[in-house]
């Protein structure tokens, strides 16, 4: 399961090594896709207002994960690459450790300010309770967040895209199941969307970590290494927090539209939270993109291949042109029946909003392109 990203030919190796990463992309959102469609077509338009107005702090929350996932991967990806199996194994302990710590300050943080953040950024006095328990539920979860991320990252970074599409799929699945138990069937409505993810990704989370105990395993090592190694870990925050901080950033930006959004009412609520749920699988579809190269030049860079790197890149703009081009038509040209997913026929003025989200950044792009 593990890849040489340093042998064969750059285009067919990429392509290889990236459709499970964007096919992981896609039961990962799928599954986002789902608590957002369940919530609003069996709990109604508040319970999916309730959950798209916290979703922009998960996502600053997330952004501290993914951080973590690039750092881990490119560093045990240099590692790997220059065949330093020692220390490799060091940098994923270290990984480890950082992020439980990190994960463990979070949730005390967001269980503490969560009522607070989402009374800073205007949350209708309707929703508001809804919002605060379903992020109140998440931040319980950030740790299996954290240890998901980093073994997919490392798994990655060993060139398997293969084993977190794998669990992305059981988690997806159960995820989707224990939605429908506990909203449709149980009337749990936005703790029942909340627990789900819960289990699911904990149960992925705990097997990921697992398999991956088990792979490092097999790799033999002439010593053992320290389990948390200063310099290792300065490395990796060296290339985490840039990525923390530009993704806080954005998601920071995010938090102050929302709090606009959020003075127009739920149903506007509720059909913006629908179109930044579809938004976000199209910019994770490129995150996937940028994580695949990333992993590529890493492994090159620590291999003294540098003569590859280029043409690495060349394929990358290629192959993210042609993920472009159905998003733009689904979103821009189906506007409406992907807003119909979520919504029910009577939330008109609910799809409206998230139509008109589409179809103003739809006119953007064809402005910007010509």
């Amino acid at each position: 399961m593990i890849t040489d990203l340093t042998q064969g030919h750059p285009k067919k190796i990429l392509w290889r090594f990236l459709l499970p990463m964007l096919f992981s992309v896609a039961f990962q959102q799928f599954y986002n896709l789902a608590d957002s469609i369940i919530a609003g077509k069996f709990a109604g338009e508040n319970a999916l207002a309730a959950v798209g107005a916290s979703y922009p702090i998960t996502i600053i929350f997330m952004a501290f994960a993914v951080g973590s996932n690039l750092g881990a991967s490119v560093v045990v990806s240099r590692l790997f690459g220059a065949k330093d199996m020692g220390s490799m194994k060091s940098a994923v302990t270290t990984s480890f450790l950082a992020c439980a710590g990190m994960s463990l300050l979070l949730t005390a943080f967001g269980y503490v300010f969560c009522r607070g953040m989402m009374i800073l950024i205007g949350t209708p006095g309707n929703i508001l309770d809804d919002g605060v328990l379903y992020l109140k539920i998440y931040v319980f979860g950030l740790t299996f967040l954290f240890l998901y991320n980093v073994c997919t990252g490392i798994f990655t970074a060993l060139g398997d895209s293969k084993t977190p599409l794998y669990f992305l799929i059981g988690s997806s699945v159960g995820n989707i199941a224990l939605d429908f138990l506990f909203v449709a069937r149980f009337h749990m409505g936005v703790a029942g969307v909340a627990w789900a993810t819960f289990i699911a990704q904990g149960i992925s989370a705990v097997l990921a970590v697992t398999v991956l105990a088990r792979r490092l395993r097999a790799i033999k090592t002439a010593e053992k290494g320290p389990l948390f190694h200063p310099v290792l870990f300065s490395q990796i925050a060296a290339i985490a927090v840039p990525s923390i901080m530009q993704q806080s950033v954005l998601s920071l930006g995010n938090l102050v539209v929302q709090s606009f959004v959020n003075q127009y009412g739920s149903a506007t609520i509720a059909g913006y939270s629908a179109a930044i749920k579809l938004n976000t699988f199209a910019i994770n579809a490129f995150m996937a993109l940028g994580g695949c190269l990333s992993s590529y030049t890493a492994q090159n860079l620590g291999a003294g291949k540098k003569d590859r790197i280029p043409l690495g890149f060349r394929t990358g703009v290629r192959l993210s042109l042609m993920a472009a081009v159905p998003f733009f038509v689904l979103y821009f040209v189906f506007s409406r029946q992907m807003m119909g997913l979520f919504l029910n026929a009577e939330s008109q003025q609910a799809i409206e909003a998230g139509r008109m989200f589409f179809v103003d950044r739809g006119t953007v792009l064809l402005y910007d392109r010509h």
